[in-house]
């Protein structure tokens, strides 16, 4: 009886370990690590068959998973025009709940839909619209518990492409990138009532989703906007370390990387930034920074929306055009380029999630990859079809959204369905 209470503990145990949900941007822990096993090692066709599929309007918000569920918002332009927050089963694809609500888009640029992910925390989904639209849900049935219309209440500065920075829980508070007026950068909220608690920066916000980053008990929320790299006191707001960086147009993207007490970023048009942390994170100081002369003519990396990886004291990321670059981590040189894992265009885009030693692709194209990256080189273990290009967010037809890795499956949306697939090793 020992012996089979034994087993049945591993076998339980087993599954909790290797199933991992997605309730967050980029991950749990927003890293972009997928760390479950039993993954399939290669496709077995050009084309990935679909678990399921479902219709959905249009956006760029990736979607999460949490609980047997999953989440993603849309735009409807008809009847009116409404943002969604849908909750599907994730299993079946079955529609659990949706609420949706009018949004004229005022002063945005690529208004093919709402951008930041629907974050689940304790049984809450917080959802956030391009025109500043805050909402606390049930995360069970969309009842909602609060509500807040940023727009009307901050007196948002608009960024050029609206509100599009995925809220951090950070225990009883959601900090959000309001971009609002009267130092209402970025502000922290009650997460169970919506309350404010503080507010800091007088900076307009840009697309990159905050994070959090721990050491020696001291915690410090990395902010990136389009005027400054900051990090902030999660009690208070107060400000650790800043370093002022405009960026064009607003394209701070991608989200901050941590690596080895360092934090780096990367954007289209103004190149990319190292700083490094002092022991405690609450000081930092400028290691290097590089751009080039322009989009065509860049330098280290310009990224748009990727986020790049850091493995073995080397970065990894896409270039302003599509250019897949490896730079050596302590001063930002180029290693190499590749120009196959994805047709070369202005903005072209790959997003990577690592699954231990492989570093898992989407491109633009709907195309899934499973790689390596070394300072050796690009290798391509194998590459699929997932999900076709729709034109709502650029004209040549674009899969920008991030995927989402959970319980062995993969979650990604284009402009009409979100689909999930079965990565599993059978």
């Amino acid at each position: 009886m020992k012996k089979l209470t034994l087993f049945l503990f591993v076998l339980f145990s087993s599954s909790i370990v290797y199933s991992q949900d997605w309730p967050d941007w980029r991950g749990a822990n927003r890293d972009g690590i997928w760390n479950e096993t039993g993954i399939i090692e290669k496709f077995d066709s050009d084309t990935i068959e679909q678990k399921w599929s479902v219709e959905i309007g249009s956006g760029y918000s990736g979607p999460t998973v949490s609980n047997g569920k999953v989440y993603v918002t849309d735009l409807l332009e008809k009847p009116n025009k409404t943002e969604g927050v849908l909750c599907f089963d994730e299993l079946t694809g079955e529609k659990i709940w949706e609420f949706r609500y009018d949004c004229i888009y005022e002063g945005v640029g690529y208004p093919a839909g709402p951008r930041a992910s629907v974050v689940i925390n304790n049984g809450k989904a917080y959802s956030l619209g391009t025109m500043g639209n805050l909402f606390c849900f049930n995360a069970k049935n969309g009842e909602i518990f609060w509500q807040k219309d940023l727009n009307k209440e901050y007196e948002i500065i608009m960024p050029t492409w609206g509100i599009a920075s995925t809220p951090l829980i950070v225990e009883e508070k959601i900090i959000v990138h309001v971009s609002g007026s009267k130092n209402a950068g970025v502000v922290a909220f009650n997460k169970n009532s919506g309350n404010e608690i503080w507010r800091n920066l007088d900076d307009r916000a840009g697309y990159s989703a905050p994070i959090l980053i721990e050491k020696n008990g001291n915690k410090v929320i990395v902010n990136w906007t389009e005027h400054s790299l900051s990090g902030l006191n999660p009690d208070n707001g107060e400000i650790f370390w800043r370093f002022p960086w405009k960026t064009g147009s607003g394209m701070s993207i991608a989200t901050p990387v941590l690596y080895d007490n360092h934090i780096f970023v990367s954007a289209f048009y103004s190149g990319s930034l190292l700083v490094k942390l002092g022991d405690d994170y609450t000081t930092a100081k400028k290691v290097w920074q590089r751009s080039g002369e322009s989009e065509r003519k860049t330098d280290a990396l310009h990224c748009v929306m990727n986020t790049p990886v850091i493995i073995d004291d080397f970065i990894y990321g896409v270039d302003s055009y599509g250019e897949l670059r490896c730079l050596e981590f302590s001063t930002g040189d180029r290693i190499w380029e590749d120009l196959t894992a994805v047709k070369k265009n202005r903005w072209a885009n790959i997003h990577f999630v690592q699954n231990r030693n492989k570093i898992w692709m989407l491109n633009e194209q709907g195309e899934l990859l499973i790689t390596e990256l070394s300072s050796n080189g690009f290798t391509e273990i194998s590459r699929a079809k997932l999900i076709e290009p729709t034109k709502k967010q650029h004209p040549r037809g674009v899969v920008w959204t991030h995927p989402t890795f959970a319980n062995k499956h993969i979650f990604v949306r284009n402009d009409n369905k979100l689909v999930c697939a079965d990565l599993s090793k059978k």
